[in-house]
């Protein structure tokens, strides 16, 4: 039985294009980048191309784009970066409860080692008040990190306006925007942002590579230290066939982003109405419009998320309860917990994400399962209790 995957938030299958330019690369591209004869520098004049392609389709600079190994390095290097480089400035950081585990975590890092980082909260559809980061500026405020679109339930930030108000107090923003690429329109020039985070993984192309925008003049310190790779920013050989992979998965999912952009909000409306109907006490995690169209975040009530998984599995369906990071964890999802949600609800939640091989199909099937596993769940549960 082929497997019905909806997780494509946790990773994307990587584009049969994409596979065939990697391939060639790395039969032809071998060569260091750093070595003077032909054969390094064929290699650099195909790096230098990959860059050349991602900055036009960003709206960037070629000198403006860092390769990274992916999107958690790139958020480190970004926090970190910038609040090392500013430490003179200030030491205080501002980012929201419902990042990603690779800014959080940088958060917690640069609390440990003197800085002060502020954690803002959410309403109730996951979005970020552009009110509440106003008042949490001070002077010795030095960076903002408010993701783009959330890997949970894919609300969509106001990124726009919060960087107009950083930058009116002299404050750096940066934006997670992995979640978001190929999903709504990505473009530095529009945003204003000052960093932001990619990672290829997420839009068809391969692990492993990722890209940190950094605007010109932004401070941003190493954090690897050892050649002079990337303009020395980041040391180490370049990964050469995936950097050459990222540059074209980046330029298919442009080219598909409106048709896609409006195929999938139809799935996903489809998918909630028939869910909500077939099941019952089904409760959207989120806002209902303004989020990224392929993520589906649905709370059963009475049910644990993770024998849903399971169960749903077992019939060749592949979900997540949230982050893929985490998904080994049993804790209540601090994406949901900054939202406020009911705890009991919350552990019911399952992530239905959607992408490019995703049909009517595969989703009917799924409603046609949920039923009886939600239905079988319920009956063995000791917290459910059926509406009036």
């Amino acid at each position: 039985m082929e497997t019905i995957y909806l997780d494509y938030n946790s990773t994307t299958p990587v584009d049969p294009e994409v596979i065939k330019v990697m391939q060639h690369a790395l039969a032809e591209n071998y060569g260091n980048p750093s070595s003077v004869h032909t054969l390094g520098q064929k290699s650099k004049t195909a790096i230098d191309a990959a860059r050349e392609k991602i900055a036009s389709l960003l709206g960037a600079k070629a000198t403006e784009i860092y390769f990274t190994s992916g999107g958690t390095e790139a958020d480190n290097l970004a926090l970190k970066g910038a609040a090392i480089a500013l430490r003179k400035k200030g030491n205080h950081i501002i980012t929201s409860k419902i990042e990603h585990h690779a800014v959080l975590e940088s958060g917690n890092y640069l609390e440990k080692n003197g800085f002060e980082v502020t954690y803002l909260s959410c309403d109730k559809d996951g979005v970020v008040s552009v009110d509440d980061l106003r008042q949490a500026i001070r002077p010795e405020t030095t960076v903002v990190s408010i993701m783009m679109a959330n890997n949970e339930t894919g609300s969509i930030q106001p990124i726009k306006e919060m960087v107009a108000v950083c930058h009116e107090a002299g404050v750096l923003f940066h934006t997670d925007a992995v979640q978001a690429m190929g999903k709504i329109p990505v473009n530095v020039e529009e945003t204003k942002v000052d960093m932001m985070s990619l990672s290829a993984h997420k839009f068809y192309g391969p692990k492993g590579i990722g890209v940190l925008y950094i605007r010109s003049k932004t401070p941003v310190a190493p954090l690897l230290h050892g050649g002079s790779h990337e303009r020395r920013m980041r040391a180490g050989t370049e990964n050469i066939a995936s950097i050459i992979g990222m540059a074209k998965a980046l330029e298919i999912a442009v080219d598909k982003l409106e048709g896609e952009h409006q195929r999938l909000t139809d799935l996903s409306e489809y998918f909630i109405d028939r869910v909500k109907t077939e099941v019952g006490e089904v409760y959207l995690n989120g806002p209902v419009e303004n989020r990224v169209p392929s993520t589906v975040n649905l709370s059963f009530k009475g049910v644990e998320g993770e024998a849903i998984i399971l169960s749903l599995d077992l019939k060749g369906i592949a979900v997540s309860s949230g982050s893929a990071c985490t998904s080994g964890s049993l804790q209540v999802s601090h994406v949901l917990e900054a939202m406020d949600a009911d705890t009991l609800l919350a552990q019911g939640s399952i992530r239905f994400s959607m992408g490019r091989y995703t049909t009517k199909e595969q989703l009917d099937y799924t409603v046609s399962v949920l039923p009886e596993i939600i239905n079988r769940l319920r009956a063995m549960s000791a917290t459910y209790q059926k509406a009036d």
